[in-house]
C-alpha cells in the first residue's frame, strides 16, 4: 500500500490512501498493540476532520476507547502517551508535506515508534486482508483535557532568560502556533502563527531553504539575533543566524552539546549524514558521538539502547533522553536560545567556529535504479582511493582523509539523496562533479 512508509503512514489523502483505509487501520490497531484504549491527537490540515472521523469509527468499532486530546503537536502526543500510560497513540499529521497530504504517526507504550520494521508491516497486511466484524460493545470517545497545559509546564522547566536576545519565530501556519505564545510570550517577532492547514504562506518544510525566505528577511530587516522556524507538526525546528543565513541542522546537534555535555560526558546520537565538523566538536566537548540510520523510528530505538543524552538529525529532529528519547522542536528551540543567551556571542560566530569544512547539504536525484547508482559511486571512489572508514547501514558513507560522502535512498520520497563534505570548496566541487556524472550515467537527474 502506497501510504505505508518506513516511519509512518503518509500520502496524498484520497489518492495514496482514503477513509476506508483509515477506518481499517483504526479497527485493527488496538489488537495489534494489545490495548483497549488509544490516545489520538491531530493537526490542522483540511483533510484532518475526515481522517479523524474514520479513525475514531474504526477504533470504536473494534471495541476500544478513543481518548481525544484535540489539536496537538506531535511531541504533545508523545508526552501524553508516556505521562498518561497509553499503550497506543496516533497523531494525525503529514508533518512537513504539502497541504494535500495527510498521515498517521503511531506509537506504542513509552512513545516507542511503530515503524515498518516494528509493526507497520504487520498492520499493512491485516489492513489489506483482514475481515471486519464490529464488536458487540463499541468503544467510547472520551476527551482527555489539559495536555497542552501539562506540556507547557514541562517545557517551562527548561526555559531560560532571553531578555538579551531579539528573535523571530515562523510557525509555518502549523501546530507550533498552538504553543509559541504560551512558551515565548509576546516579545518575539512572529510570522504565520495562525493555524491554517492550507499553508497559505509557504509549505511547512523548513528544510527546504526557500521556505525560510520570509524569516530571513525579518531577521535582517528587524536586526534580530536569531530566527526560529518550525515544521507543520512541531517535531522539527531550524534556525536563521543574525546575518540571515540558514543554519544547517546538523550543526545544531553540535551546539546542543554546549548545554548537555557540561555535566555528563556520554553518548550523542547523530545520523549518517552528519558533518565531520560536528562529530569533532562533540568530541571536543567530551561527548561520545554515535552514528546511526536516518529516521525518527530508528533514532528513538537507538537512543534507548545507548542511553544517549541527546541526538540530532540533518532533517532537524532533535531527541532528548529527558523527553522520553523523543523529538521536540519546541524543546530544541528553547535550549538553543538558552545557549545563545548564556554565551553572549553572535550566532554566526558560533556557527562559523564549528562549520570548518565545505559541505554540500543534501542533494536529491530522481532515479529509478537507486541501488545501481549507489554501487557505481561507491565502487568508483573506493577503486581510486583507500577509504579511512566505510558504513553501509543506511546507503553508504565512505570517508577519505580529505573528504567523505553519503549516498542513500530516501525512505519516504522517490529520491536518491547525497551529502558530501571536503576540506576545501575546490575539492568539494571536484568530487560533486564526478558524483553527478556517475549518477547521470545511471539515468539520474
Amino acid at each position: 500500500m502506497k501510504a505505508f512508509k518506513a516511519y509512518d503512514i503518509r500520502g496524498v489523502y484520497g489518492n495514496d490512501f482514503n477513509g476506508e483505509t483509515v477506518y481499517r487501520i483504526g479497527f485493527f490497531l488496538p489488537g495489534l498493540l494489545e490495548t483497549e484504549k488509544v490516545l489520538v491527537g491531530y493537526d490542522c490540515r483540511e483533510s484532518t476532520p475526515d481522517v479523524l472521523g474514520h479513525l475514531v469509527q474504526g477504533i470504536t468499532d473494534s471495541g476500544a476507547d478513543v481518548y481525544d486530546i484535540g489539536l496537538a503537536t506531535t511531541p504533545m502526543v508523545y508526552f501524553a502517551t508516556v505521562v498518561h500510560g497509553f499503550q497506543a497513540s496516533v497523531q494525525i499529521t503529514a508533518s512537513h508535506n504539502p497541504a494535500e497530504y495527510n498521515g498517521l504517526k503511531i506509537s506504542r507504550s513509552d512513545a516507542l515508534p511503530v515503524g515498518y520494521d516494528t509493526g507497520l508491516r504487520e498492520l499493512e497486511k491485516i489492513v489489506e486482508t483482514g475481515g471486519i466484524q464490529p464488536a458487540v460493545f463499541r468503544g467510547e470517545v472520551k476527551e482527555l483535557p489539559g495536555i497542552k497545559a501539562e506540556y507547557i509546564t514541562f517545557l517551562e522547566k527548561s526555559r531560560g532568560d532571553y531578555s538579551n536576545l531579539k528573535f523571530g519565530i515562523d510557525c509555518s501556519n502549523g501546530m507550533a502556533s498552538l504553543l509559541v505564545r504560551d512558551v515565548f510570550g509576546n516579545e518575539p517577532e512572529y510570522l504565520y502563527d495562525r493555524m491554517d492547514g492550507s499553508f497559505p504562506n509557504h509549505p511547512p518544510n523548513p528544510l527546504d531553504e526557500r521556505n525560510t525566505a520570509d524569516l530571513k528577511r525579518l531577521v535582517v530587516d528587524a536586526g534580530l539575533d536569531v530566527g526560529v522556524i518550525f515544521d507543520g507538526d512541531g517535531d522539527r525546528v531550524m534556525f536563521i543566524d543574525e546575518k540571515g543565513r540558514f543554519v544547517r541542522p546538523d550543526l545544531i546537534t553540535g551546539i546542543l552539546g554546549i548545554h548537555f555535555l557540561k555535566e555528563e560526558k556520554g553518548r550523542v546520537l547523530h545520523d549518517i549524514r552528519t558533518s565531520r565538523a560536528v562529530i569533532e566538536f562533540i568530541e571536543k566537548l567530551g561527548g561520545r558521538p554515535f552514528m546511526w540510520k536516518v529516521g525518527h523510528s530508528h533514532a528513538k530505538m537507538k537512543m534507548r539502547e545507548l542511553n544517549a543524552i541527546y541526538g540530532g538529525e540533518l532533517a532537524g529532529h532533535y531527541y532528548f533522553r529527558n523527553f522520553f528519547n523523543c523529538d521536540s522542536g519546541m524543546l530544541a528551540a528553547i535550549l538553543v536560545l538558552n545557549i545563545l543567551s548564556e554565551l553572549g556571542e553572535t550566532f554566526s560566530r558560533l556557527i562559523d567556529s564549528i562549520n570548518v569544512y565545505s559541505n554540500s547539504g543534501e542533494i536529491n536525484f530522481r532515479i529509478d535504479d537507486k541501488e545501481s547508482a549507489m554501487d557505481r559511486v561507491r565502487d568508483y571512489f573506493t577503486g581510486i582511493e583507500k577509504p579511512t572508514a566505510f558504513y553501509d547501514f543506511d546507503g553508504y558513507r565512505v570517508e577519505f582523509p580529505q573528504w567523505w560522502f553519503n549516498i542513500r535512498p530516501s525512505n519516504t520520497e522517490p529520491y536518491l539523496r547525497l551529502v558530501a563534505e571536503a576540506e576545501t570548496p575546490e575539492l568539494l566541487k571536484e568530487k560533486l562533479g564526478k558524483i553527478r556524472e556517475l549518477i547521470q550515467k545511471c539515468g539520474g537527474y
